[in-house]
């Protein structure tokens, strides 16, 4: 169909895709991430400098302890105390990628979802690294509009584009957040529903084709880009978000939007079924840095725990263990079709590049090298002839 190249590549490789994204440095920030500039991984790779700040630390006071050390020495103690530490992946966006750069690289992969194929987007990363400005963005501005305002208008435009080929879809949105390992309904009508006690109710199943369902989650008929625009406003609004030292606004959950996507051709009586999901990630947290209290630190402890069991999820896949430890959280329950299953599944991971935040970095470089070496199987077409009595 219209993305074959994609559909067979990806069926080839059979593994989960990382793109890395860094953003820019803020204005009090120094540095520590560069990229290679000749080689095979031009565009691919990703370096980082880390300080030993212990090994330098000693460094520094055996030369305190030299009489004769003079500047030349300490310099070269200093620069010995750093390593350089180097990845590559399938795609490394540099700060000065514009959100259309990104959503370029990724739009063939969102056009499957029309083909009836399980797409999966998620971002990955610390606090304060850009995650969110990836998947959302501000949607009010054009040039700031993130991966999931993107994606959308563009299946409701491709949508459109292949009536003329006899094509007619149906679409249905839905959007929850785990909130404390807690399911939160961000479409329901009335706040007090979204935060009650009865979040219990928000069963995740999975069925025998690897279609998921969430009992009782709001879920809406969407007939075009401005009914989503103001769902996903709506959504925003009652996202759980809070204050810490790592971030003016952090994202205190995981964010999940799924649009379901039905298809029948009238001519040829072909029918298809596609999902996507496009996934924000809260991010991982150091106590000591995020100054975290109260109900900070309930929520930075949760959202650890299910990064950690996100982690063994990885592990365990790439370990090709015979079980693999889904069951051990809501989300990694929720993503097990994405993870384990049929899905065309990229990562994002981010990354704050300034040098206070390198071993962070190091940790999700290291874990999203570990993603890319998953594999997931081949990816499977939802597609059928529809019956005489569907007619």
């Amino acid at each position: 169909m219209f993305v074959y190249k994609i559909n067979v590549l990806q069926e080839l490789k059979g593994n989960i895709r990382v793109f890395c994204r860094v953003r820019p440095l803020l204005s009090n920030e120094s540095g520590a991430v560069s990229y290679p500039n000749n080689g095979e991984n031009i565009g691919r790779g990703v370096e980082l400098m880390h300080n030993s700040m212990l090994h330098l630390l000693l460094l520094l006071s055996i030369c305190l302890c030299m009489i004769l050390a003079n500047f030349c020495k300490l310099t070269f103690f200093i620069f010995c105390s750093a390593q350089s530490y180097s990845f590559a992946f399938d795609k490394v966006f540099d700060h000065s990628a514009s959100q259309e750069d990104v959503f370029t690289e990724i739009s063939q992969l969102v056009q499957s979802a029309l083909d009836g194929y399980k797409v999966c987007i998620f971002a990955y990363g610390q606090t304060g690294s850009g995650k969110t400005h990836t998947m959302m963005g501000n949607p009010e501005f054009n040039d700031q509009k993130g991966l999931i305002p993107r994606s959308l208008e563009q299946i409701f435009q491709t949508s459109q584009c292949l009536m003329s080929q006899g094509w007619k879809y149906k679409m249905q949105a839905s959007m929850l957040e785990i909130y404390n390992e807690t399911i939160r309904d961000l479409l329901a009508t009335s706040r007090t529903s979204i935060q009650d006690g009865a979040a219990s109710k928000y069963n995740i199943k999975h069925d025998a084709n690897g279609n998921t369902q969430v009992s009782d989650l709001t879920i809406v008929d969407v007939r075009s880009i401005n009914e989503v625009s103001s769902l996903l406003k709506r959504a925003a609004q009652s996202r759980s978000v809070g204050k810490t030292q790592m971030n003016e606004e952090s994202s205190r959950s995981h964010c999940v939007f799924t649009l379901r996507i039905f298809g029948v051709n009238e001519g040829t009586d072909q029918q298809v079924q596609g999902v996507l999901n496009l996934i924000d990630l809260a991010g991982s947290e150091r106590l000591n840095k995020s100054g975290a209290t109260g109900d900070r630190l309930k929520e930075t402890q949760a959202i650890n725990k299910s990064l950690s069991c996100l982690s063994d999820v990885i592990f365990s896949i790439a370990k090709k263990e015979e079980h693999i430890p889904f069951r051990n959280s809501k989300l990694t329950y929720l993503l097990q079709p994405c993870l384990g299953g049929d899905s065309k599944t990229l990562m994002f991971v981010n990354l704050s590049p300034e040098v206070s935040s390198t071993s962070e970095s190091i940790c999700s470089l290291r874990f999203a090298a570990r993603v890319n070496s998953c594999e997931i199987g081949v990816p499977r077409r939802q597609t059928q002839m529809r019956s005489l009595s569907q007619g």
